[in-house]
């Protein structure tokens, strides 16, 4: 099914148009003209049947005897073709929030995610015929293309170069709606815009992910640190020997080096030893 434009008139013009039938019955009726006035009453009921009202943002599906004649978009009262139904299809912005999903991402680690989708209806006639529910098929719809989502990517992997579904939300959100646009065209629905509302993992490994994280983080501020700390004992050595200071052997900087890299990496504050004799 498509969209076509169905036929119709400005609905004041059909009140009047029933209005001087309704007068022509009566004026027939006084002057004993029946079968003039039962005609232009059932003409009138006829038409009566066409006129219809649609409010902003919405569309009427237009069916003669289960013939589809097309869809009124327009804002009104109208007349139509009589003796037809007309059906009432939204066509505002609409939000779908998503249950939570228990999903598994492409590591086998169980997560939960959810989703907000915010869609509308851009084909009345696609809406209606090719789809049992629409809001029922963009629900169920919504919440397998979610599913499939999470088990392309992992949840979080720790490094820069890969995308994830907690470090890359954008790009998710992009591949989300490119997919959801895929599974909806059929019911004539446009995804505007589709972005995850809840990413976490779920209750049983969430205690060990965290413990993950932390020993990740700690190894990459350990890291750091010790380079900060090899980069100031080489500043040290070159600058005390560009100075003239004094001479260092080779076991006197290891010795330098042992000591500063103990007192820069170290957890605790360090306490100092002095030494007032020699090293050898």
């Amino acid at each position: 099914m498509k969209e076509t434009k169905a036929s119709y008139i400005n609905g004041f013009v059909g009140i009047v148009l029933i209005g001087a039938l309704l007068g022509a019955a009566v004026f027939s009726f006084f002057h004993q003209r029946i079968v003039v006035a039962v005609i232009c009453i059932i003409l009138a009921g006829i038409f009566a049947s066409g006129i219809t009202i649609v409010q902003p943002n919405q569309a009427k599906v237009v069916t003669f005897f289960g013939r589809y004649l097309g869809s009124i978009r327009d804002s009104g009262l109208f007349l139509t073709v009589p003796l037809t139904i007309r059906q009432t299809v939204s066509l505002r912005v609409r939000n779908f929030n998503s249950s939570t999903l228990k999903v598994n991402d492409v590591e086998g680690n169980p997560i939960e995610i959810a989703a907000v989708i915010v869609f509308k209806v851009i084909d009345s006639a696609k809406a209606i015929f090719d789809v049992e529910n629409y809001e029922k098929f963009v629900e169920i719809q919504s919440e397998t293309a979610i599913r499939h989502v999470a088990t392309k990517y992992p949840y979080d992997t720790f490094e820069n170069y890969e995308i994830t579904l907690r470090g890359n939300a954008d790009v998710i959100s992009e591949v989300l709606a490119k997919e959801l646009q895929e599974r909806l065209t059929v019911a004539g629905v446009e995804v505007i815009e589709a972005r995850l509302s809840h990413l976490a993992y779920s209750p049983e490994i969430a205690s060990a992910m965290l413990q993950r994280q932390q020993a990740v983080a700690i190894l990459a501020a350990r890291k750091k640190i010790v380079e900060g700390a090899v980069s100031m004992a080489q500043m040290a050595i070159e600058q005390l020997e560009k100075e003239g200071v004094f001479e260092l052997d080779d076991e006197r900087k290891a010795n330098m080096v042992n000591n500063l890299m103990v007192a820069i990496v170290s957890e605790r504050a360090t306490q100092p030893v002095i030494n007032t004799g020699s090293l050898y």
